[in-house]
């Protein structure tokens, strides 16, 4: 397969797909990135998903070989992830002889291209029956656990099939010790973690809510710090008639919610009401001076000043907040 190929394509599928087609993407996906030895990346991926889509996880686990496939992987690694408890445990004893069992069973050429989907263990029987057989070199190459000849030979592969390899008993522990037998490389899981992570927010934005919950939300994923107590009528009346201009309404609301907010490692502190001044018509909102508030005629914007990425408008103040939340809740 081509990393770079796959990854296009599965963000156009995040982005565009139905819900069925989307959960299929992110669980061959996650798969993928736990045979690749990147679970830390697997988890993050299915975690998100299921947080933005509120499905079952069981909706990422449509056949007994993909349930097979995570059960092997979480004995190898020692420990189940929290993601994980709502699939059931498996007797992993009876598991293995049944894979065993099929890596052995010739295949009909009527059987390719289903891989572990749902509907592979019908066509299969069906095409014992209608169509001549053969050894299949991909499965006999998992069940000599030689997996540079299973890897040569999944290479020109769109989608390999990885839940039959993560579904060895004897492989899993070199997956998920980092064997990577598709050649993906250390930097790609992370990227294409990143990449799927984002498109989810894209296609499922998350409910910021009232100013409150958007505010909790912030702190909740930093960890850390608390939110000042509200300006007052008063504090605001004051803080207009010194900088000789109305602030925009949301930005009020903000204030009103928490008077200025603390920091965090990739966004600078709020100030609070008082402490905002006014420069060549731009209001300083922040400290570092790379959170402003700037009039385009009737219409005020949030402007984020980032001297490497350069400036980043935004159509209110709100809408900044929102984008610091996603970018917290995606690095969580």
């Amino acid at each position: 397969m081509d990393p770079g190929e796959y990854l296009e394509s599965a963000v156009r599928d995040v982005l565009t797909a139905d819900e069925a087609a989307l959960d299929e993407r992110i669980g061959y996906t996650a798969l993928l990135l736990a045979t690749a030895g990147a679970t830390a990346e697997a988890d993050r991926l299915v975690t998100q998903w299921r947080t933005l889509t509120e499905r079952p996880v069981t909706a990422l686990v449509p056949s007994q070989v993909r349930a097979r496939a995570w059960a092997m992987l979480f004995e190898a690694r020692g420990t189940r992830p929290d993601w994980a408890a709502e699939l059931p445990p498996l007797d992993l004893d009876a598991e293995e002889r049944a894979h065993t069992a099929s890596l052995l069973r010739p295949v009909s050429d009527l059987d390719g291209g289903l891989g572990d989907s749902p509907a592979a263990g019908i066509v299969s029987e069906l095409a014992g029956k209608l169509a001549p057989s053969r050894p299949d070199r991909l499965r006999s190459a998992i069940a000599a656990h030689d997996l540079p000849e299973w890897a040569a030979r999944a290479a020109g592969q769109a989608r390999p099939d990885v839940a039959t390899l993560a579904a060895s008993r004897t492989l899993a522990p070199r997956l998920v010790a980092g064997a990577d037998p598709l050649g993906l490389g250390a930097e790609w899981p992370s990227r294409c973690a990143d990449a799927l992570v984002a498109a989810l927010y894209e296609r499922c934005p998350p409910e910021s809510g009232t100013w409150p919950e958007l505010i909790s939300r912030i702190l909740r994923f930093r960890g850390t710090g608390t939110a000042p107590a509200p300006a007052s009528p008063a504090d605001l009346d004051a803080t207009e008639l010194r900088l000789g201009l109305r602030l925009p309404d949301d930005y009020r609301d903000f204030l009103r919610t928490c008077d200025g907010l603390p920091g965090d490692v990739v966004f600078p502190r709020l100030l609070g009401s008082g402490e905002l001044r006014v420069v060549d018509d731009v209001v300083v909102l922040a400290e570092p001076a790379v959170v402003l508030l700037a009039r385009a005629g009737d219409r005020w914007h949030a402007v984020e000043v980032d001297p490497v990425f350069g400036s980043t408008a935004y159509p209110g103040f709100r809408a900044l907040l929102e984008h610091h939340l996603t970018l917290l809740a995606q690095s969580a």
